[in-house]
């Protein structure tokens, strides 16, 4: 592995004390068990009736002893997929009766991600967490933290983090052929599910499907009855549950930037929004506040990086719900701006790079820079399969292979840094001043109180 990517990927410091376990979670062991390169991981997965289909079907070379979903209604094709694992719809049972059981995937909805990574993680279990690993900054940290104070393998579910483009952008960088980067672009096509801060809380009197305990799913989060404006799919859109846009896209389009610019944590934030928060409907003239259970249906978030590692201050923005930055000039007629899901643009003093979704494609702008880029030798280890491969390589760490590229300790940064723009977003037109190092807003209370949010009783990490 190069220096250059085992400094991004290895963080070392200090972890917390160790935690009290529970006793009511009978489970709970002291270590994560070492798998043989020669023998079949016993792997698990909590959440798999979305894209959890997918990350447990890509371990299918292993051996996957169980399957945890709280709605088992929309999972007949993965259940089938796998005969020989027993379902559950309560992880703590799961985890009590397979022992046995080496890795986790978990893909729940964002506000659930820490409580159950972490249960995992006390149980000695090696974790795969989709993206981002948390619903606030604060628990992004203490899993990053818990991580290595319980020496579980992670891994993130950014899959461009595995593809060759982020690798390519990032040699493309250390080599110098845009020169010196201060300004960069992200953007995203999302929301692309119902999102507006006008978005009330739905009617009551709706029931869950059969079977499932919707306790359960509102995990601690503020318990509300059930609807399908929350379940399945949807909860991306609302405060308690998802984290909007940024925290559907930005772990896998920041990902580029934050990798090829050496970035960690920004040292100020600002949200706004095109959606009014405040509005004088026609013919009336009293102001109407908007209900703000949900996230706006766009916005633009502009972040700002110290120098660091010989890289100069860096404002990075970020743009979604169709809004984008200006299409540069050096691009063809023609040509498409990103992909249809998004993509990044570094602005360099000698040229310029873009790419898509995931860093697929990417492109510099100058006939002359793709020329020299031809004859740069690759610096930087490859993952076998590149995206498809994302699952695989942390399994293949587990197995003591190379480390998985997005490990807590890089990717956990990665995630609070996306989250910090959900709380400028919280506070819009707000400069929020950032102390990463102490994960403290600064210059206002009100947005430092949203660091880390409060649990329904029962819950705590």
């Amino acid at each position: 592995m190069s220096s250059s990517l085992d400094r991004r990927g290895f963080l070392h410091t200090a972890g917390l004390a160790a935690a009290g376990f529970a006793a009511s979670r009978p489970w709970v062991k002291s270590a994560a068990r070492t798998v043989s390169p020669n023998e079949k991981m016993n792997v698990a997965v909590i959440g798999f009736g979305g894209v959890g289909r997918s990350n447990i079907r890509n371990c299918a070379d292993e051996n996957v002893v169980a399957l945890c979903d709280l709605d088992l209604g929309r999972c007949a094709d993965t259940i089938k997929f796998f005969p020989k694992a027993k379902t559950y719809t309560d992880y703590r049972k799961m985890l009590e009766a397979h022992p046995e059981i080496d890795g986790v995937i978990i893909a729940t909805p964002d506000h659930t991600h820490a409580h159950i990574a972490m249960d995992c993680m006390r149980a000695g279990k090696h974790v795969y967490v989709q993206k981002p690993i948390a619903h606030s900054v604060f628990e992004a940290r203490r899993l990053t933290e818990a991580a290595r104070e319980y020496k579980v393998v992670t891994q993130m579910g950014n899959q461009g983090n595995s593809g060759e483009g982020i690798r390519l952008i990032t040699e493309w960088v250390a080599a110098g052929l845009i020169g010196q980067v201060r300004e960069a672009h992200a953007w995203t096509n999302r929301p692309i599910w119902p999102q507006s801060i006008d978005m009330g809380r739905p009617p009551e009197g709706e029931k869950p499907p059969e079977g499932m305990d919707w306790d359960r799913w509102i995990g601690p989060a503020p318990m509300r009855p059930f609807s399908a404006a929350y379940h399945p799919g949807k909860w991306r859109a609302w405060w308690d549950f998802g984290t909007g846009s940024l925290g559907d896209m930005g772990c896998h389009i920041v990902d580029p930037l934050f990798l090829a610019l050496k970035l960690r944590y920004p040292i100020s934030v600002e949200g706004s929004t095109p959606t009014v928060y405040r509005s004088v409907p026609q013919g009336l003239g009293k102001l109407v506040e908007p209900k703000n259970e949900c996230y706006p249906a766009a916005s633009i978030v502009r972040y700002r990086f110290p120098a660091r590692e010989g890289m100069p201050e860096l404002l990075m923005t970020w743009w979604d719900g169709g809004l984008m930055p200006p299409r540069p000039v050096e691009l063809e007629d023609g040509e498409m701006f990103g992909d249809w899901g998004g993509g990044c643009l570094l602005v360099g003093d000698k040229g310029k790079i873009v790419c898509g979704c995931y860093g697929e494609r990417p492109r510099l702008l100058s006939a002359d820079l793709r020329a020299e880029a031809k004859k740069l030798a690759k610096t930087l280890p490859r993952v076998p399969g590149g995206n498809t491969g994302h699952e695989k390589a942390w399994i293949r760490a587990v197995k003591g292979g190379p480390a998985a590229s997005s490990n807590f300790d890089y990717s956990g940064p990665l995630s609070e840094t996306v989250l910090m723009g959900n709380l400028a977003i919280r506070f819009p037109n707000k400069l929020l001043l950032w102390d990463g190092e102490k994960m403290e807003v600064t210059n206002d209370k009100a947005a430092n109180a949203y660091v880390k949010r409060a649990y329904r009783e029962g819950y705590s990490l």
